[in-house]
């Protein structure tokens, strides 16, 4: 348990790292934005340079703007998520600080392609081991969890505020370059990771119980059991069927591979969700 934990957040380092990467050597150099809370704290950083005499690095305010989503993830979602989640957040402040800015191309459709890959790299590793960038990240946690919605809309709306006071502000050049970014990093994360909101697990396993009771501990999640029985061996099993989000795919796998390591399961796109999807 100590070697997984102390794996992930090396994970979680290596995902920080890049996305100060993509930042200050990519993005950043260009007046190109990135997406989230890392293209808000981006946006205030430059205006607060650029209209008044308070000068504040882009690592230092996107770890203010993330202390409040902390504490509601640590609320909302779970202690382990939210934990990794600062974690990645701190070391990307961090990062920022530490790495200097520097332009590597003076072509800013190169800056946006290269800058947006880096850093949906990162991103991608770090949903695959089951944390967060922080921001947009817990907030669609938060509301997944609450009510059935698309997490979509909302990231839509944020990351189209950023767009449009970028263009507002620093020309619509840049807004477009801007679009350029979230498209390459979307197109990265969902090919690292998945693209799915949803997805439904369907469990083969003779643990059904020990499965059952670990993955409530974990997950805020129901839980259908289906009598099964083997074809080939003729042996009684049982199906465990639960539908949950992309972000809870990594402490589903962990769950299965701790209690029963020769279940069966497939995981399966769900294109929509009727009735209640939380467990109370």
């Amino acid at each position: 348990m100590i070697w997984l934990q102390t794996k992930k957040a090396f994970i979680v380092a290596v995902g920080a790292l890049l996305n100060a990467l993509a930042m200050n050597l990519f993005l950043i150099p260009a007046n190109v934005y990135s997406s989230g809370f890392t293209g808000i704290a981006q946006l205030l950083s430059k205006v607060l340079s650029d209209y008044t005499p308070i000068h504040v690095s882009m690592g230092f305010l996107l770890l203010v703007l993330n202390i409040p989503v902390a504490i509601l993830g640590w609320k909302k979602v779970g202690k382990s998520f939210t934990i990794y989640s600062f974690l990645s957040v701190l070391l990307s402040s961090l990062f920022l600080t530490l790495i200097p800015i520097h332009k590597f191309s003076h072509d800013i459709l190169l800056n946006a392609v290269f800058g947006g890959v880096i850093q949906a790299i990162g991103v991608g590793i770090t949903l695959k081991w089951g944390a967060s960038t922080g921001g947009v990240d817990i907030i669609a946690m938060v509301l997944s969890r609450l009510k059935d919605k698309p997490v979509g809309p909302y990231m839509f709306v944020l990351n189209g505020i950023i767009v449009v006071t970028a263009g507002f502000l620093f020309g619509w050049e840049k807004a477009l370059y801007t679009l350029v970014v979230l498209y390459a990093s979307t197109r990265v994360v969902d090919a690292i990771h998945t693209r799915h909101a949803k997805l439904t697990a369907m469990i083969i396993t003779k643990k059904a119980e020990d499965l059952k009771k670990a993955i409530h501990g974990t997950l805020v999640r129901g839980i259908t059991m289906i009598p099964a029985k083997g074809a080939f061996s003729n042996e009684t099993r049982d199906m465990l069927m639960i539908v949950i989000t992309r972000y809870e795919l990594y402490d589903l796998e962990r769950i299965i591979k701790e209690v029963d390591p020769h279940a069966f399961t497939n995981i399966v796109q769900t294109t929509g969700v009727y009735g209640f999807f939380r467990r109370d």
